[in-house]
């Protein structure tokens, strides 16, 4: 359970920062700011996170699986990934349920 549950916890805080990166740091670029120098130094954040987002949601799965979480719960942690905070929340509250 402990690789299940670090493989999870590495994939939620990168899925998060990726998020908060993208929604706070790739959107205002550019759909606010009219900077294109801004922009293409923050190109790369939606492919990134484009590509990482289904690695976090296989991971979420597995981990839910191996701990036999109810469907519910499950779909909470692959939904957790769209929203900026909430994979860091989740992480945060896997690791005091299961630490």
């Amino acid at each position: 359970m402990s690789g299940v549950l670090m493989r999870f916890r590495v994939m939620a805080i990168i899925a998060g920062v990726l998020s908060l990166l993208l929604w706070f740091g790739y959107m205002p670029a550019k759909y606010l700011l009219d900077n294109p120098t801004l922009l293409d130094s923050v190109r790369w954040v939606p492919l990134v996170h484009g590509y990482l987002y289904p690695i976090y949601i296989l991971t979420a799965i597995q981990f839910a699986a191996v701990a036999r979480f109810p469907l519910r719960r499950m779909i909470g942690f692959i939904l957790a990934g769209t929203l900026p905070v909430a994979s860091l929340i989740a992480e945060r509250r896997v690791v005091k349920q299961y630490s």
